[in-house]
């Protein structure tokens, strides 16, 4: 933090952009069903909204809950996670699939990330194999390109949890999953966990993947109360 001026009242305060930075990570564990997990993340949010992914959200636990019960659909399938935040949804992955890449955006998440997959990736204890980070702003075409250029047959399944906060992220969202979903059409899913913060976000959701050419189905039993908010799984797939 600098202070300019000549320490008069009207001094102009300047705070470095690590200020607004927590990385006071704690190592928690996890257990769904039979799966542990333990991970860094924190329990409290940072001061930057756009630092959401350093905590573990309601969805991702209802996602993992999903995925930890019908882990048949996870194995031996290539999988990349949207908004992976810490990574718990994606090393759980892990320990069915046989390719795993996860995705942020923020260069911060992306450091508490790569930590966690290395602490999974390191021990004998964890049979995690095929994790990767990877940088991803949605809608990124560049980026998306340069992921598929690497993973060149596409991915059996497009995973990502309570990533709808925001109405002018969700347009990009679906612009996203549906270059992925093109690349193995009909044969590749996008499994959402989405959990109900404003009506108007439910619309848009609804209403993004239509337009887009998708269908969009309940998966039948997953609506729940995950917190003190409605959240449920929904399969999107091209039309």
């Amino acid at each position: 933090m600098e202070r300019e001026g000549g320490g008069g009242e009207d001094d102009i305060v300047c705070l470095d952009g690590s200020f607004f930075i927590n990385d006071d990570y704690q190592l928690t564990k996890f257990t769904f069903g039979s799966q542990v997990l333990e991970l860094f993340c924190l329990h409290s949010a940072s001061t930057d909204f756009d630092l959401t992914g350093q905590l573990v959200w309601p969805g991702a636990m209802l996602l993992n809950d999903y995925l930890s019960k019908n882990a048949e659909i996870l194995r031996g399938c290539s999988v990349i996670e949207l908004g992976s935040g810490v990574g718990v949804t994606g090393i759980l992955c892990s320990r069915f699939c046989c390719e795993v890449v996860l995705t942020d955006h923020n260069e911060e998440v992306l450091k508490i990330l790569n930590k966690n997959i290395e602490l999974h990736t390191s021990s004998e204890n964890h049979n995690c194999t095929g994790l990767v980070a990877k940088k991803l702003e949605w809608g990124s075409s560049a980026q998306i390109k340069q992921i598929l250029d690497e993973h060149s047959g596409g991915f059996d399944l497009v995973l990502g949890a309570d990533i709808c906060f925001q109405q002018s992220s969700i347009p990009l969202l679906f612009d996203t999953v549906a270059q992925l979903l093109h690349v193995r059409r009909g044969q590749c899913k996008f499994i959402l966990a989405y959990v109900s913060r404003a009506k108007i976000l439910d619309a848009m959701v609804t209403n993004e993947a239509i337009s887009h050419g998708m269908q969009i189905s309940e998966v039948v039993g997953t609506r729940t109360i995950v917190g003190n908010l409605e959240g449920v799984i929904y399969e999107i797939t091209l039309q």
